[in-house]
């Protein structure tokens, strides 16, 4: 089991180093602001949805490395997938990070997302792995507001 921890933990200072999908997407026709107002993090998420698809996904912003490091995840978990299937992913990671794990039945299927789990104890910094996904949501919805996990 400490290996299993020490390797999420790798994933996680690997996509806070070199975040994938870190640019604004030029293309996007959604967008979303999202801040967490309790330690200053900053994330705009972008997305190109074409026929319900999630064609494109960039994220730009400052924080943590969880936060980073997340928004990173979440832009490779998303790509590709449609809407129905991009809240769905959403509402699983919140759960991950809010709830028990006992209601989640595929916890392997969370992948590198997984990582995250044991910041369920911290909900101060579960906030901070929930902010870019928040912040996903609300460009799908395209909501106006500033997204945050308040």
């Amino acid at each position: 089991m400490a290996e299993l921890k020490d390797l999420y933990q790798e994933a996680v200072l690997d996509h806070y180093r070199k975040p994938r999908n870190y640019h604004e997407l030029q293309n996007s026709n959604r967008q979303a602001q999202g801040l967490n107002p309790l330690c200053g993090d900053k994330l705009n998420v972008f997305l190109l949805v074409q026929d319900g698809v999630v064609r494109d996904i960039g994220f730009v912003g400052t924080g943590c490395a969880i936060s980073i490091a997340s928004a990173s995840m979440m832009t490779e978990n998303l790509k590709g997938k449609t809407e129905a299937e991009a809240r769905a992913v959403f509402e699983r990671f919140d759960q991950l990070l809010t709830h028990s794990t006992e209601n989640i039945t595929d916890f392997d299927g969370m992948g590198n997302l997984a990582a995250f789990s044991g910041l369920r104890a911290y909900p101060v910094r579960a906030k901070c792995a929930r902010l870019a996904w928040h912040t996903m949501r609300a460009a799908l919805e395209q909501r106006q507001e500033t997204a945050s996990t308040e």
